[in-house]
Formats: structure tokens, sequence, C-alpha cells
């Protein structure tokens, strides 16, 4: 078996939405859209799942903000156990790149041709994914950081 010596934490960063772009059902998230939320969250970070699995977290998000295009998220995936190892294996190796957020939808109008614009979102969680609803919703490797 192949022995890796992870670091302590992997550190990613992303777009976890990409503003006015539809997703594979039709929805699109507005510009905004996350702003309440994110108010009701300042100063807490957001759980880091891997697909949406919400009895294990893998992670932490700690950086969570609305810019000119979309939801960005940088955060850690916290090391150590079987789980997380293989997920930061896989996203260190470049296998998992995909990111998808958790919500429940507060305000939202319907499109004409399907699907919905998503206008004002409650924010629960950020996942890693294989396969994003929002094909521009992607992470990139920002560091990793030693055991001491």
């Amino acid at each position: 078996m192949l022995d890796l010596k992870l670091p302590a934490s992997v550190r990613i960063s992303g777009y976890a939405s990409v503003f006015s772009k539809p997703d594979l059902s039709g929805d699109r998230v507005m510009r905004g859209a996350f702003a309440a939320s994110l108010l009701t969250h300042a100063g807490r970070p957001l759980p880091m799942l891997f697909g949406h699995e919400t009895v294990e977290p893998i992670g932490i998000w700690d950086r969570v903000i609305e810019d000119g295009r979309g939801l960005f998220v940088q955060g850690r995936i916290m090391t150590g156990n079987a789980r997380a190892d293989r997920i930061a294996s896989l996203v260190t190796e470049g296998a998992l790149t995909g990111l998808s957020i958790g919500y429940r939808v507060r305000r939202s109008q319907p499109r004409p041709n399907g699907g919905r614009d998503l206008t004002e979102l409650d924010l629960w969680e950020v996942s890693i994914v294989a396969f994003p609803m929002l094909r521009d919703a992607r992470l990139s490797l920002t560091q990793s950081h030693s055991r001491s």
C-alpha cells in the first residue's frame, strides 16, 4: 500500500457559484443572492462537505464572499482521518475539482424556458463534488500546511 504523507490541512479556493450562468437544471444564481445569508454567517466558518454529506464534514470554509463574478470560497480540508485524507489526495491530484452549494431558496423567479432565477438564497454549506451542477463551479489547490 502506498503511504502518502499528507499535510495537516490542504488549502483550496474557487467559485462555488458563478452569477447569471444556468446550471444543468436551468437555474441561475443572480448577483446579491447570498448577501443576506452571508451577513448572518459573518465571522463563523462554513462547513466544507463532500457530496453534500452532512454526517462527517471534511473541513471548513474560512472565507466566503460575493464578488463581481460569483460566490468565492477559500478553505481547508482537515486531514487526519481516512475519509478526509482520501478526498485531499484526490483534490491534490486533480481528480476532484467541482464545487456545489447547499442552500434553501428564499426568493426566485421562474425562467421562460425552464429553471429559475435565484435572487435570495440561504447558504448552508459548500461541498466538494465530482460533477457540479454548475460546470464553472470549480476549485483549485492553494497550498498545504504541514503537521508540526
